[in-house]
């Protein structure tokens, strides 16, 4: 028991240093981002990525109109409507130009397989040349996120946070047409 109690005493004092040390970076005009927070992004970012593609590339093409019901969105929808958000978070929230060309208006009409497939790829590569070429002062930005105001780097928590929900539905998609994700087998 006295060995445990050391131990959360320890790991609270950590806590606690960890966070006045950042309270005084920031107080200090350092930029407000966690450290490591890009590569930890990008990891998290491209496992989820990398399902997504995965899956989208098991699915059928036949199954892309598919959906469990009326007023639901289809195979195709879900997965352009990801790759619409991958593009539309950073370039709407955090002032990252998308590329020439890219319609986040008519992106969710994409039904044909290659093409969404195309797309995730290429909104996930955005994502990644965007993240990487933010310095740690763009990401403390603040900005506007869903009528709060937050840091530029909490858009990309919500985009990953968007992917992964996202990700659940269409596990389920897949699994309801008869389709194991590739990670699964």
């Amino acid at each position: 028991m006295r060995r445990t109690r050391t131990v959360l005493a320890a790991a609270a004092a950590v806590v606690l240093a960890a966070a006045s040390a950042g309270a005084q970076a920031a107080s200090a005009g350092a930029p407000a981002v966690p450290a490591s927070f890009r590569e930890e992004f990008l990891l998290q970012f491209d496992a989820s990525a990398s399902k997504f593609e995965a899956l989208a590339a098991a699915m059928p093409a036949e199954k892309y109109g598919w959906s469990p019901g009326p007023g639901v969105m289809s195979v195709a929808r879900v997965y352009a409507h990801v790759a619409r958000y991958n593009y539309g978070y950073p370039s709407q929230n955090m002032g990252v130009a998308a590329p020439a060309g890219v319609g986040l208006d008519t992106l969710e009409r994409m039904t044909d397989r290659a093409q969404v497939l195309a797309l995730l790829k290429s909104s996930a590569e955005y994502v990644r040349q965007a993240t990487r070429r933010m310095t740690d002062e763009q990401l403390a930005r603040p900005t506007e996120l869903y009528g709060r105001t937050t840091p530029q780097w909490s858009v990309l928590l919500q985009l990953v946070a968007h992917m992964n929900e996202h990700l659940g539905q269409s596990i389920a998609y897949a699994r309801m047409n008869g389709i194991v994700p590739p990670w699964s087998q």
